[in-house]
């Protein structure tokens, strides 16, 4: 049996995303803007998708600063139809998606479960929008752009996992759930892309460790800016003594859209400061 003869691009080369178009969902929130400019600056066109119009803006005025091009696409992850008028909208103005990051995520109030409540008392209700944020908010986007990749022959999708779905973090249990759902389905269409489009269009995810945003700053630091109790549990059981900085995640992210991971499929990359690997003795 003989094996076919890839061109490959070598060195800094094979990490390049020039020319190559890349919608990232979530982009609004605070790691999405860290991978929003590290896609752009590594040469990709970025449609900056989210809800937050004001946030958009700033996004896309932050890649032009450093060079790169970038649009604003105001749509909901969970909303198919805005989901289509986005991808018209960015075809109209480019003619191709290459990349996509689903980047939209987070919590609920009530899919969340304190020290203090009967671990009964969660919101059903909660817990349900928290999975469809989180697990929908995913599907949705790669229904809808991963046709316009497979249509073309080529593309890459990377989703954005957690920590919280190798090690089940106590108290997030809606977040946990739809996270680990996040994998499994990342595997399941990993293999179903690879044997359909011949190695052409692959799927991979992130799985981000303790990173301080907007979303769980009130679980992390106290008002005068000290550390919670929960906080220090992280850092205590962070080989790297510290939480990550959303710069960090972003070599990771450009390796998974660029030819460097060409043969990686399927996959969680974890970037969490060895907090998975850690027992705690």
């Amino acid at each position: 049996m003989g094996f076919k003869k890839f061109e490959m691009k070598t060195g800094i080369e094979q990490f390049s995303l020039n020319d190559k178009v890349v919608v990232i969902t979530g982009a609004t929130g605070v790691l999405g803007a860290a991978l929003s400019v590290a896609v752009a600056q590594a040469g990709a066109k970025v449609a900056v998708l989210g809800r937050n119009e004001k946030r958009a803006a700033e996004r896309v005025e932050a890649i032009i600063e450093t060079g790169g091009e970038a649009m604003a696409v105001l749509a909901d992850v969970l909303d198919v139809r805005q989901m289509e008028a986005a991808r018209d909208k960015i075809l109209t103005a480019w003619g191709t998606v290459d990349g996509l990051v689903n980047g939209a995520g987070g919590n609920m109030p009530g899919a969340t479960v304190s020290p203090d409540q009967d671990v009964f008392d969660f919101s059903i209700e909660d817990t349900r929008r928290a999975v469809d944020l989180n697990l929908f908010g995913t599907v949705i986007p790669t229904k809808v752009f991963g046709k316009v990749m497979a249509e073309q022959g080529r593309g890459t999708i990377v989703n954005i996992s957690s920590v919280a779905a190798q090690r089940p973090l106590t108290r997030v249990l809606g977040y946990a759930m739809a996270k680990k759902s996040v994998e499994s389905f990342t595997q399941w269409m990993a293999v179903e892309l690879g044997m359909r489009y011949n190695g052409k269009l692959r799927i991979n995810a992130i799985a981000p460790g303790v990173f301080l945003t907007e979303q769980n700053r009130s679980l992390l630091l106290n008002e005068d800016g000290s550390m919670t109790d929960r906080a220090r549990k992280f850092i205590n059981n962070t080989p790297f003594q510290r939480f990550g900085v959303p710069e960090e995640l972003t070599g990771t992210l450009i390796y998974l859209l660029s030819d460097a991971s060409k043969f990686v499929n399927g996959e969680t990359v974890l970037v969490d400061g060895g907090f998975n690997a850690y027992s705690g003795v």
